[in-house]
């Protein structure tokens, strides 16, 4: 893993299980960041174009095994690394990540796969300067998300796992299962928890005095760049 002195740019991502709130968070924090005139840019779990059709199909077939699953993940990191992370890193620029290899480490093992397999393949990657991890109980967190939702999509529930019957039954066991391995990453990779059942406005109060200390030496952005960003999902 690459240290976040390598590049002149900083890195800040957010972790957490469905429901954590922290694309709210993260959100904030690019809005600020902006307004404050520096220079950032975005990238969002699974979002690259260059595996987009083979995951849609695996996933509508019902297709991916938790290994394809994990491989195509890393696939996709891999070319927003290249793309959309390194250059504007190297440029002295801002990077945001909503979800960064610590999802791949909680949910790939939450599936079965060997926790040192997914930590080599994803060794290429950038330390982030500040990574945050935003804990609530899983209670907390599964009414958050499924409050209002029609259904749940069959890989997000953890179906191909053959949890339970029940599509929501199954959600909760999955989404526990990622959880804990999360909490197990706090102290390996130094994750700066926040409490994520406080308000929204205390919430990015302390990002903001985390990330803060971070900015001196950053790109400011004239004022006819636009800022790009990267959208995905599970």
């Amino acid at each position: 893993m690459e240290t976040p002195g390598t590049h002149r740019g900083k890195l800040f991502i957010v972790e957490g299980i469905d429901g954590s709130g922290k694309s709210t968070q993260i959100d904030l924090l690019h809005k600020w960041l902006l307004s404050l005139g520096y220079s950032t840019f975005f990238s969002e779990w699974n979002s690259s174009p260059l595996v987009k059709r083979t995951t849609s199909r695996g996933k509508n077939k019902h297709l991916l095994t938790p290994l394809t699953f994990s491989l195509i993940h890393a696939t996709d990191f891999a070319d927003r690394t290249e793309r959309n992370i390194i250059p504007p890193l190297q440029a002295g620029a801002a990077v945001l990540a909503d979800r960064y290899i610590y999802t791949a480490f909680a949910r790939d093992v939450a599936r079965g796969v060997d926790p040192q397999w997914v930590r080599d393949i994803y060794s290429f990657s950038v330390k982030p300067t500040v990574g945050f991890y935003f804990r609530v109980p899983l209670d907390v967190a599964l009414d958050r998300i499924l409050v209002g939702r029609p259904e749940l999509k069959w890989y997000e529930a953890g179906m191909d796992l053959g949890l339970s019957e029940d599509p929501y039954e199954s959600f909760r066991i999955f989404q526990g299962r990622i959880l804990e391995q999360y909490d197990r990453m706090v102290e390996e990779y130094d994750l700066q928890v926040i409490d994520g059942t406080l308000p929204i406005a205390e919430q990015q109060k302390q990002l903001r005095a985390i990330v803060e200390p971070h900015l001196d030496s950053l790109l400011r952005r004239p004022d006819d760049v636009i800022t790009y960003s990267t959208k995905g999902g599970e």
